[in-house]
């Protein structure tokens, strides 16, 4: 086993250690209320004596690289980190859950002496805004902008501010020059699912794509994948999403393939998936896309039965999502994970920041990656977050894994 699995798979059982802790506070509020702007409280040095602290290998945001505890308690770092989502508006909800799993992270993190003090700002009031006062407030990364609309302001502001920013967008067009893209990429699910399938004998592939920019990206995927690694494309069909079109699609596919990728949502994929019966009577090989994640009911939906899809793996999401909703009352979207992660990113390279100066920006591109709620990712030298996923399999009995995200990134 070598050293990389071996810290990483210590830094799993360490992330099941903190999601078991009760210490709570919210960013700015409950789920419900939505305030402009809320900060945590630094950790202070009587908070130094966590049973964490013995986890000094972890190639994440628990190491504290070689220093002792009582080193540690002389540290006085304070890094100030702005939080920039939407607390208002239509997706408000989104935006709060995000800030609150920051904000547990932080509370989590406590004994860990980090220094990590976020404030949390409306971009729903206006992004570019959001991050001029963030950069105003002394703060030396920004995290946010969920939607690419936001974020693309968001990042402009940034760099003219020379400050670093992660967003949990998954629009990779933002991504350089200051700015890294940590959401879930359409290509990386498919480009998963599809190897996965070209390794067990499937080789001639169809697939059905919504017009617009997911299904040009999610074509673009399953093109470079399959060319890549000996496989065929028989045919390519596209549709606006309206029951008729999709039906036409299906009937443009023609019979000639072994695996169908639905690169869409699963409310797309209970319409198509009945209708891909060939006239034998057989069944291709369905295969879906990362969205198929937040859907909990596919286990109703037989015609779907045995289809793969690739995603972040849900272990650790579903003991943050129990904890999350003891302290909120409800569950949280599936993206709030994307919070948490961040802070153990910054968390993870707190020690190497200077305090109350900037962010050391080159840390991010470790080729060892981090170990969050969501798996292994490193960011890669275009700033886009590759992440190790695992590919499931819809049952009568829910969601399957098949093949387990990797624990490391080969060298």
């Amino acid at each position: 086993m070598n050293v990389i699995r071996y810290r990483l798979k210590k830094n799993i059982l360490f992330l099941s250690g903190l999601l078991l802790t009760t210490t709570l506070a919210a960013c700015g509020g409950s789920s419900v209320s939505h305030p402009k702007t809320a900060s945590s409280n630094t950790p202070n040095a009587s908070s130094i004596n966590n049973p964490a602290n013995q986890n000094q290998n972890a190639d994440n945001g628990f190491s504290n690289n070689g220093e002792n505890a009582s080193d540690m308690q002389q540290i006085q770092a304070v890094h100030s980190v702005a939080v920039i989502v939407p607390l208002s508006g239509a997706f408000a909800n989104i935006g709060q859950s995000i800030a609150n799993t920051a904000q547990m992270a932080v509370s989590d993190l406590a004994d860990r002496h980090t220094g990590i003090k976020i404030t949390c700002y409306d971009s729903a009031k206006g992004a570019a805004e959001a991050v001029n006062k963030a950069v105003s407030d002394g703060n030396k990364l920004i995290l946010g902008g969920v939607f690419p609309s936001e974020a693309r302001m968001m990042a402009l502001a940034a760099r003219n501010a020379h400050i670093p920013m992660i967003t949990f967008s998954n629009d990779n067009s933002l991504a350089g020059n200051g700015v890294y893209v940590m959401g879930f990429s359409v290509g990386a699910g498919i480009q998963r699912v599809v190897k996965y399938a070209l390794d067990h004998k499937l080789s001639r592939f169809a697939a059905l794509l919504p017009n617009g920019v997911y299904g040009r990206k999610a074509s673009a995927s399953l093109l470079r994948t399959v060319s890549n690694n000996g496989g065929s494309v028989a045919t390519l069909s596209n549709y606006n999403r309206t029951p008729q079109e999709i039906t036409d699609a299906v009937t443009k596919l023609g019979q000639d393939y072994d695996a169908v990728l639905i690169a869409d949502s699963p409310r797309i994929a209970r319409i198509a998936a009945p209708l891909l019966v060939k006239q034998d009577g057989t069944k291709p090989q369905i295969l879906g896309s990362e969205l198929w994640s937040i859907d909990n009911n596919l286990k109703n939906v037989p015609a779907l039965y045995g289809a793969w899809f690739a995603s972040v793996p849900d272990g650790m999401f579903h003991q943050l999502s129990g904890k999350y909703k003891a302290r909120y009352g409800v569950t949280p979207p599936r993206l709030a994970s994307l919070g948490y992660d961040a802070i153990l990113l910054a968390a993870r390279i707190s020690p190497n920041w200077p305090s109350n100066g900037d962010f050391p920006e080159k840390k991010l591109l470790s080729p060892n990656g981090f170990m969050g709620i969501d798996g292994a990712f490193r960011f890669n030298n275009q700033a886009i977050a590759e992440r190790a996923l695992a590919v499931e399999k819809v049952s009568a009995n829910g969601i399957v894994v098949i093949d387990p995200a990797p624990t490391s990134f080969s060298k």
